[in-house]
């Protein structure tokens, strides 16, 4: 099989050989990247600070400013992917070698172009889960679970943070235990895990 694979290889013009690389290699180091990241380890911590510049995350990001964060080894990978397979599937309509390296580039920005918003998306999605429970203090909410009296126990509110809804631990200095449905007041947080809360 390896023989058979050298042997059309070889019968290849050295423009589509070239194209037949890139695409190839690329698509092997993607398919390991995304391997990784559906495991959890796609992207690696740790940041290298160089002046203005920060190279960090998944494989030397710069970040300028805070601007989009396209200067990154995972779109270089994504841009050579689709200027290999560019190059693969449009050598037989593009006959002149500039035009088709020019396609070709085209069809890697547009993967770039694709898969930033598709990252962008997933970034918004997460930030939307995301919550800071000392966003809670000040807000009126929903005892889930009766909240014992003058800090005797542990009950529970339904705090919606971003849409999501989450449940917190809560206690309370009231006289008196705060039962089910009840409105409260969120107060303070306590320990970063659980708010006080006061009956209304």
């Amino acid at each position: 099989m390896v023989a058979s694979f050298i042997e059309w290889y070889n019968a290849l013009t050295p423009s589509l050989q070239v194209y037949w690389t890139i695409a190839l290699i690329t698509s092997l180091v993607f398919a390991i990247q995304m391997i990784l990241t559906f495991v959890g380890i796609g992207d690696m911590d740790g940041d290298v600070d160089f002046g203005d510049a920060d190279f960090s995350g998944d494989g030397s990001t710069l970040d300028v400013g805070g601007a989009l964060q396209l200067f990154t080894i995972r779109n270089f990978i994504n841009f050579l992917l689709g200027l290999g397979w560019g190059g693969v599937c449009l050598y037989p309509f593009i006959t002149n070698p500039l035009l088709l390296a020019l396609a070709a580039i085209l069809v890697g920005l547009v993967f770039v172009s694709i898969f930033v918003l598709i990252y962008r998306q997933m970034m918004k999605l997460e930030r939307n889960g995301a919550y800071h429970i000392t966003d809670s203090v000040g807000k009126v909410v929903d005892v889930y679970l009766t909240i014992p009296a003058q800090r005797s126990g542990n009950g529970k509110v339904q705090i919606s943070f971003n849409g999501s809804v989450q449940e917190i631990i809560a206690l309370t200095d009231d006289d008196s235990p705060i039962r089910s449905g009840a409105k409260v007041r969120v107060l303070e947080v306590i320990d970063g895990s659980s708010v006080l809360v006061a009956r209304l």
